[in-house]
């Protein structure tokens, strides 16, 4: 008979290192998408939904959430050293690669050409986002009410233009509240 839930691999700040420059360089358009896939898919370092709450909780907190998130996991696993590793290395590579593409874009941006790349690929990571969304709701499976909060917040922010912080400080208690309700349920 197969263990139907293998012990998940701990990673240590060199696997940190390296996973997050990888997540880093790949990540175009969409971090949080790759680090999805490569936290939760390939190294099963975390599950479905402890990479959902982590990316929740960076969600509400000032800064960018793929900071955030990075910082939290690689304090998961390996304190001050994995919360300084991670974003370092997530950060590092793009840096660079960003320096060399600001450079190109004052030369070229105006192009026709380079203009239509750059709509292309605007599109491509709206689509990498709203999949990997679907591909967290579908796997985690929230019940009902913390669905419809999500939707709402998806209709003020979306749809309303509400700010995040006001979506956050008025639907953030009614989902703590239903997910409290569910939890003593």
């Amino acid at each position: 008979m197969t263990d139907p839930d293998p012990p998940r691999p701990t990673p240590t700040v060199l696997d940190l290192f390296l996973v997050y420059g990888k997540i880093g360089l790949i990540g175009f358009g969409g971090i949080n998408a790759w680090a999805r896939r490569v936290l939760v898919e390939e190294k099963r370092w975390l599950t479905d939904q402890e990479y959902a709450e982590t990316l929740g909780l960076g969600q509400v907190l000032p800064g960018p959430n793929a900071l955030n998130a990075a910082i939290m996991v690689g304090d998961r696993f390996h304190g001050t050293a994995g919360a300084i590793a991670a974003p370092v290395a997530m950060f590092g590579g793009p840096l660079v690669l960003l320096a060399g593409l600001a450079t190109f874009y004052d030369a070229y941006g105006q192009v026709p050409l380079v203009k239509g790349i750059l709509a292309g690929i605007a599109a491509a990571a709206a689509g990498m986002v709203m999949g990997t969304a679907a591909k967290m709701t579908g796997k985690i499976r929230p019940p009902p009410s913390l669905l419809a909060v999500g939707l709402c917040s998806l209709v003020a922010a979306g749809i309303f233009r509400v700010p995040l912080p006001w979506v956050v400080l008025g639907l953030g208690p009614v989902g703590v509240a239903c997910a409290w309700r569910v939890l003593r349920s």
